[in-house]
């Protein structure tokens, strides 16, 4: 039990003893004594509850029992989610005051310098590092799948010249549902996923696929034809790059440490707990949809610029800042909140993200092969002055691991905005991870969060002739026109030309 919880308890307790006799108990057969429990006393009633508390958290259900005359249980009010546990998981563990993170209790240290995405993959999926005959056939099975079906690709080939990659992206990945419906619970039944041979094969499809799908989205954006899986002995990001970049080489095969430095960051993005897309992921999954459908949903959480875009605001913050010189300038501007700091802090990491330490040395490592990229040095000076400043260290504004990721990408080629699907591919690891041990929950249930209401009370319907068409009461429904509607609407009509 926390210092904190044991404050809270004596404090509680001292409330409890000023109240009077007359106070109801509830739980009476409960030990009040008992360390590991809360006690709560509701002022507007004078009664005690006393809830027992497990693994550091309480059942919110408990607070139901907290009651007024109208009969309604308590309610937690948490916008946010900023202190509400939702699940138990035993995929990710993050110690943010002390800058841990693990996978299934391995450290993400050890994992980034000893393992491959794959082994890494296998781990958040099943539990355990595999030995060298899963490790085979997990690999095998991956490849295999990363051949796509021709509808699919046809599909992708009608987007717009211009479309945006995670639009590509997302809407392909809902496509694949359509064209696999005997893994669709509303097709096959919704008892489909208790197969787990069944299971897996979607699992190993869809992390197969996302490199395929994620290449001719690249492909198809800077107006090349699309370039098939290698079928030879590539690793997972070798025949990516493969995807990627081949031309009309016969025996093309990118760098070796290029690839190897993309999975080092694979393994630093494959999970990070219950953030806005993961939590999305269990979210969708709850209803009973499809493995696809769940999956696209989850990338479009991750499109967002608070999330899977952050690595892309940092790059264009550096490019704002232009040159060393104007760092100091800008920082000052960041204090007086004229402008925001991207890529330091996080929601959880109190404490220098552990990510960013070894995407820190990935970048001196892709900056050695292929030049220097011009933005590191005032990404560097940015960060020497915020780990020095009062201002940020009272605030803990570390770097994380979108500060130098974006720099990365840009040095490697790739646009801006393909950034997050550099992110969403080996983040689909993770939503997989959470949808399989969803799925084996005996405490899942359909996501239902409750509200506060805060509208208009029972009001009669008015006819549209009697209502008041005071200025307060209007809503802004105006928007946007184009100027082609704009000459449009000043046209004169054919009827009134006679």
């Amino acid at each position: 039990m926390s210092v904190a919880d044991r404050r809270l308890q004596a404090i509680v307790g001292q409330l409890s003893t000023n109240q009077t006799s007359a106070a109801a108990t509830t739980n009476q057969n409960k030990d009040d004594s008992k360390t590991d429990s809360l006690t709560v006393v509701d002022n507007r009633t004078g009664k005690k509850y006393n809830f027992d508390i497990k693994n550091n958290t309480v059942d919110a259900q408990l607070f139901k029992q907290i009651k007024t005359a109208n009969g309604n249980g308590l309610q937690m009010y948490d916008p946010g989610f900023m202190n509400t546990c939702s699940a138990t998981s035993r995929i990710c563990e993050i110690q943010g005051g002390k800058g841990i993170l693990r996978y299934r209790g391995y450290p993400i240290e050890q994992l980034a310098e000893k393992s491959t995405f794959l082994e890494v993959s296998y781990l958040l999926l099943y539990g355990e590092l595999p030995d060298n005959d899963q490790l085979q056939y997990f690999n095998n099975r991956i490849m295999k799948h990363t051949f796509i079906h021709e509808d699919l690709k046809q599909l992708m080939s009608t987007f717009r010249y211009d479309a945006h990659p995670m639009g590509m992206m997302i809407s392909a990945i809902a496509a694949m549902s359509t064209i696999h419906p005997e893994a669709n619970p509303a097709l096959a039944g919704q008892d489909v996923y208790n197969n787990i041979r069944l299971r897996n094969k979607q699992m190993h499809r869809i992390i197969g696929s996302m490199t395929t799908v994620a290449a001719f989205a690249y492909r198809h954006r800077i107006g090349r034809p699309f370039v098939d899986p290698s079928g030879k002995n590539l690793t997972y990001c070798e025949n990516y790059l493969y995807m990627l970049d081949r031309l009309s080489h016969v025996n093309y095969k990118p760098h070796p440490a290029l690839a190897k430095a993309l999975d080092v960051l694979f393994i630093l993005h494959a999970d990070h707990e219950l953030n806005c897309s993961t939590a999305a992921m269990r979210h969708l999954s709850s209803s009973g949809v499809d493995v696809y459908t769940a999956i696209a949903g989850a990338a479009g959480a991750l499109y967002g610029p608070k999330h899977g875009g952050a690595n892309e605001a940092v790059l264009r913050m550096l490019q704002k800042i232009g040159k060393v010189e104007n760092v100091n300038k800008f920082v000052e501007e960041v204090k007086a909140k004229k402008v925001k700091l991207m890529g330091f802090g996080h929601r959880v990491y109190k404490n220098y993200d552990p990510r960013a330490k070894i995407i820190r040395k990935i970048a001196e490592e892709v900056f050695t092969i292929l030049g220097k990229e011009e933005l590191i040095e005032v990404a560097v000076a940015l960060e020497k002055v915020a780990l020095n400043d009062p201002y940020f260290i009272e605030r803990k504004l570390y770097p994380n691991v979108d500060f130098y990721s974006g720099l990365i990408y840009k040095a490697m080629g790739f646009p801006t905005d393909y950034f997050p699907v550099l992110f969403l591919i080996p983040r689909t690891v993770g939503w997989l991870a959470h949808w399989n041990e969803f799925l084996d929950d005996p405490e899942n249930r359909i996501v239902r969060p409750f509200q506060v209401y805060l509208g208009k009370g029972l009001r009669d319907y008015v006819p549209i002739n009697q209502r008041n068409s005071n200025n307060n009461n209007k809503v802004n429904i105006l928007s946007d026109i184009s100027s082609e509607s704009k000459r449009r609407n000043a046209a004169t009509s054919e009827t009134e030309w006679k």
